[in-house]
């Protein structure tokens, strides 16, 4: 939708609008935010690390730097979404960015497909989880993965919305995002009845997990019912409500949909403006909480987690109502320490939330990836994060991956990172999954700028149709 014509006509997402931390809409133009000025440093840090990290020769992005790495699909899918808010933040040429999209989209499209174990990037028009950064064929036995391949298509897909221009390039573009997501076979995926499964591999078949739970997966269904080739009906959205009841939660907080690691609350809102508009199961919440939609459901579970912080029930270091985030990152490793008389689980890579798997581990991607929920509450948690612990974790590509103020010291071997004298344990690297919700949803936050595109997006537009939202800009697009 043109920027110049774009206009919120309702109060309700006016009011969502202000939620957000954005001023009402003007005639004729965007919604704007100020921003911190060093909150800007740090979304610009965070977009040079997709810049030095990425492959230009195949567009792959490792799934953490600078370990030596694999590429990460869904990576791949943020650093497209990055490209374009560098062009529009003046970090990067539209002719690097096109480059850069065509080269990924020429990779992906040529990139061999089978059922084979080896020697592929995927099947049935999905991708391996991760790839090699340099082949990009299937890294070891990583599974065929349903998320992280709709990750990678809504980064595609945004580029093909942004790169509106005649020129052949950018034509290309389009033809080719559209063409990858139409050949994924969402229909191979409902194993089960109405459900997704999270994945395959060629050993051993599907996995038995499916997208049954309120968590991240809301983008995987969209997608899936949107398709023009292989769509799944309504029935999966459904499926995927039915268990609501047993996420509803108010332990921490304000009543929500609960999914404790804040990823959860983030990564299908980077491409879906779910302000203002409403399913069956959000309808039937109007009475009981007016205005009540999946982004206000974010704005809770954000407020839950810094709750949590507040009242720290396990008496972690360094939590408070300036420094929390939970999320799934890195972590010191799996061991066991009594620290000050209390014997203390920590854990390495793990999906962390309130009461779940915490561990002391902090990860600022937990709050910088919900600026647009919460932006006075992440604009003081970034600074007390920066201030209080310095280049200890904030550097060149911005924050490393997470940090841990209660393990100052160990003799036990660390999986990932090291003790910081005076900080505490803080990882080595940076984690492209990680790294992308940052630059992405402080730019949703500031310009509307990812959400403005994808609300034309309508192969999204169709899938949220399909599920029964209704309302607000869905009923304008």
């Amino acid at each position: 939708m043109d920027r110049r014509r774009f206009l919120m006509g309702s109060s309700v997402a006016a009011a969502a609008l202000a939620a957000a931390g954005c001023a009402t809409p003007r005639a004729g133009g965007l919604p704007s935010a100020e921003i911190d000025p060093q909150i800007d440093d740090l979304q610009r840090r965070t977009f040079d690390w997709f810049v030095h990290t990425t492959n230009r020769s195949n567009g792959l992005t490792p799934d953490r730097w600078p370990r030596q790495s694999f590429a990460s699909i869904a990576a791949v899918g943020f650093a497209l979404t990055c490209w374009p808010i560098g062009v529009e933040r003046g970090w990067m040429t539209r002719e690097e960015a096109r480059e850069r999209t065509l080269i990924t989209l020429r990779f992906f499209h040529g990139a061999p497909q089978g059922p084979q174990a080896t020697g592929v990037a995927g099947h049935k028009g999905f991708f391996y989880h991760f790839l090699d950064m340099e082949t990009g064929r299937r890294y070891r036995d990583t599974e065929l993965s349903t998320v992280d391949t709709t990750l990678l298509l809504g980064g595609m897909l945004f580029a093909a919305r942004w790169f509106d221009g005649d020129h052949a390039d950018e034509a290309e573009i389009r033809r080719l995002a559209q063409a990858i997501y139409e050949r994924v076979e969402w229909d191979w995926t409902e194993v089960r009845s109405n459900r997704i499964t999270m994945g395959w591999r060629p050993e051993s078949g599907f996995i038995e997990a499916d997208w049954n739970v309120y968590n991240e997966g809301m983008l995987v269904l969209l997608l899936a019912m949107g398709s023009p080739t292989h769509p799944l009906p309504k029935a999966v959205w459904d499926e995927w409500c039915s268990v609501y009841d047993r996420s509803w939660t108010d332990e921490y907080g304000p009543a929500h949909l609960h999914f404790a690691p804040l990823f959860g609350h983030q990564y299908s809102h980077m491409f879906v403006d779910f302000r203002g508009i409403h399913d069956e199961f959000m309808r039937s919440k109007q009475a009981e909480i007016p205005g009540f939609d999946y982004f206000q459901n974010s704005v809770r579970a954000v407020a839950a987690q810094r709750n949590y912080a507040i009242r720290n029930p396990m008496g972690w270091a360094g939590y408070s109502a300036d420094v929390w985030g939970l999320t799934a990152c890195d972590g010191p490793g799996d061991f066991r320490q009594v620290i000050d008389g209390r014997e203390r689980q920590f854990f390495s890579y793990s999906a962390r939330g309130p009461g779940e798997r915490d561990d002391g581990t902090l990860a600022p991607t937990a709050a910088l990836g919900s600026m647009p929920f919460a932006p006075a509450e992440v604009t003081a948690c970034f600074h007390a994060m920066k201030g209080r612990y310095g280049p200890a974790i904030y550097t060149e590509y911005g924050f490393l991956d997470s940090f841990n103020p209660t393990l100052t010291a160990t003799d036990r071997e660390l999986r990932h990172g090291r003790i910081v004298p005076g900080v505490g344990w803080v990882d080595g690297d940076y984690l492209g999954i990680d790294q992308g919700p940052i630059v992405i949803q402080i730019e949703n936050h500031r310009s509307d700028a990812v959400w403005r595109r994808m609300r034309g997006e309508p192969n999204i537009t169709r899938g949220l149709r399909v599920a029964g939202f209704s309302g607000g800009w869905l009923d304008r697009a």
